[in-house]
């Protein structure tokens, strides 16, 4: 099996390189992400590969690093994410903000990637959320029945969900609002008032430091 394959960028694709290696020549599927990086490097290339081995084929998968791949095979696990949808989401999302959108419940973010519809997107955000480990975030999104804190030192009520609604009411989106609520009581602290989590995280979405 297939581990890592080094060599040449012999050429490239919407969805896939050839890689030559010593006179070799290996087609690999990858993420547009993948692919791009590939192709900045000018020389030689050095990817992570994920081999699928079929009844009719033997496909190989590329991947830039370790965390997109390993991506790769979360995504993979979850009922009607094959790998060319892996793909499609990896090339539509980066892993962090995959993160922030599982965490955040959002589904949207996942319908921007080729063939994923609402009803498969809700699928991933439901089977990954209790999969992706640590992801250092506050709070649990404003869905959450229960209010309980997703990370150490959240205030053990519903504040943070209640900032998260309030951005989203604003215009944000609940991932952005999430994200910036997080950022927002690592940075203030437990027992962080609403209308601090509210102001720093607007500041957080802004870019700029909250005075």
């Amino acid at each position: 099996m297939i581990a890592r394959l080094t060599g040449v960028l012999d050429s490239s694709g919407p969805d896939w390189l050839i890689i030559d290696v010593n006179g070799v020549g290996y087609m690999v599927f990858a993420s547009s992400h993948t692919i791009a990086r590939a192709i900045a490097s000018g020389g030689t290339i050095s990817l992570m590969i994920e081999t699928h081995v079929r009844e009719d084929h033997i496909h190989l998968y590329g991947f830039a690093d370790e965390a997109e791949r390993d991506w790769f095979r979360l995504l993979t696990t979850v009922q009607g994410v094959g790998a060319k949808v892996g793909l499609a989401l990896q090339s539509a999302l980066p892993p962090d903000d995959m993160t922030a959108a599982i965490a955040a419940g959002d589904e949207a973010p996942f319908t921007q990637a080729s063939g994923v519809g609402k009803k498969l997107a809700t699928r991933i955000v439901t089977e990954l959320k209790d999969k992706i480990g640590d992801i250092a975030i506050a709070f649990q999104p404003a869905a959450a029945s229960s209010g309980t804190p997703a990370g150490t030192g959240a205030p053990r009520d519903n504040t943070g969900a209640e900032a998260v609604s309030a951005l989203v009411n604003l215009g944000y989106g609940r991932t952005e609002a999430f994200t910036a609520v997080s950022q927002a009581a690592r940075k203030l602290g437990e027992g962080a008032a609403l209308e601090d989590l509210i102001r720093d995280g607007l500041a957080e979405l802004a870019g700029v430091e909250a005075s």
